[in-house]
């Protein structure tokens, strides 16, 4: 959960938002030291007498400054990939769930079970209880289990919306006509919240999402009792 004057990112809770973490902070060190060179070069341009004004024409520089950028874009370019292709992969999902975006809530269903689908409405800022949080908190939470993949299908009923739960390093579009798939795994219990991130319509900042990640045995408690 996001707190109050947040530069940074939520903490990671999936494998795929830890990478995702990594990569993030490989990446910007790259650009720091990139940046710290420019605005050093600057300076002594600015401040020092060009007494080698024939440096610039040597081959040797101009090899340089070519070959370089092409390495500092292969070292960022082979983790991106890498871990584009780890947010790609499926690998026999324990569970399947369908999640459809309308204007302006989301439903959805648990696939492998017979009647097991639900709505999810943002309760209204006037019926929260102490300790709820204000545009976040819904009527019917998402219970999954912990450290076990789940499939999620994301589609839409009506418009362009976006499912997005920032911990779990999730954003998928749900587009009309459309099913999307992505996969989540979650290394630790608790409450997950994320909203859509499509621009959907008047009601778009209303659609929150509220994952609850428990331990397989209370998940099967609260299916049980949802049958």
């Amino acid at each position: 959960m996001a707190y109050p004057m947040q530069l940074g990112f939520q903490d990671a809770t999936s494998p795929i938002m830890e990478e995702l973490l990594h990569f993030h902070d490989h990446t910007l060190m790259i650009v720091f030291l990139i940046s710290s060179l420019v605005l050093y070069i600057i300076s002594l341009m600015l401040t020092t007498k060009l007494t080698h004004t024939s440096t610039m024409n040597a081959q040797e520089v101009e090899t340089i400054w070519t070959i370089l950028p092409a390495i500092i874009l292969i070292l960022i370019a082979l983790p991106s990939l890498r871990i584009l292709y780890m947010m790609d992969e499926i690998n026999n999902p324990s569970l399947t769930v369908k999640t459809m975006g309308h204007q302006w809530y989301w439903s959805y269903e648990y696939t492998d079970y017979e009647d097991l689908s639900f709505d999810s409405y943002m309760i209204p800022t006037s019926e929260l209880k102490p300790g709820e949080l204000r545009l976040l908190e819904v009527d019917n939470r998402v219970v999954l289990p912990m450290e076990m993949t789940i499939r999620m299908l994301v589609s839409s009923e009506d418009v362009l919306h976006s499912w997005a739960v920032p911990s779990l390093g999730l954003k998928t579009d749900a587009i009309p006509g459309r099913l999307n798939q992505t996969t989540l795994m979650s290394s630790r219990p608790g409450l997950y919240y994320g909203q859509c991130s499509e621009i959907c319509g008047s009601n778009h900042s209303f659609m929150p999402i509220v994952l609850e990640l428990v331990p397989l045995k209370y998940f099967e408690k609260w299916s049980a009792s949802m049958l």
